[in-house]
């Protein structure tokens, strides 16, 4: 009678998103020249808040057997001269990002906040949704107030807010 192998692996046979997307995330980014997709997937942590709302990476190019890269950023037209400014203490930030020296020059691609189709889309992140309205929140209160567990009273409350919350959004009233 022969045994089935013990597993060692406590996953399932389960992966994690990132380790089925990461290929799929560098060769996209391997194709504008990025080898480190680290700097376009956490490009605000990389620039700071401030420069990351005014521009965003497009493209690392390589010069023939020369030394260093230079980075392509798209900037929103008027933002241009104060990123002028901050190029080299940018580019420090970036290089930190790869580790070495690897970016050399950034140049700048100015553009209107409409026109191109790049220039259309806004560097901000979309603004988070706001908490469950307080009518929501005193019916989800109500709801749980036979729950016995103090801890799972509030988290069921809590839960039903944002369900109440969000099915009023879904049907178009107003908090």
């Amino acid at each position: 009678m022969s045994q089935k192998p013990r597993r060692d692996s406590s996953t399932y046979g389960l992966k994690k998103v990132d380790s089925i997307l990461a290929p799929d995330i560098r060769r996209g980014a391997e194709a504008r020249g990025f080898s480190v997709a680290r700097l376009v997937t956490h490009w605000e942590e990389v620039a700071g808040e401030a420069l990351a709302r005014i521009c965003r990476p497009v493209e690392v190019s390589y010069a023939r057997g020369g030394m260093g890269a230079s980075l392509v950023l798209l900037v929103q037209g008027a933002h241009g001269p104060v990123l002028e400014m901050e190029k080299e203490r940018l580019r420090e930030r970036v290089n930190a990002c790869y580790g070495y020296n690897a970016i050399a020059h950034i140049r700048l691609t100015q553009t209107a906040p409409s026109g191109f189709a790049e220039g259309q889309t806004p560097f901000t992140a979309k603004a988070a949704p706001k908490g469950p309205s307080p009518a929501a929140s005193q019916s989800a209160a109500t709801l749980t107030e036979g729950v016995r567990d103090e801890a799972l009273r509030a988290a069921l409350a809590q839960l039903g807010a944002n369900v109440l919350t969000k099915a009023k959004r879904v049907s178009g009233e107003t908090q």
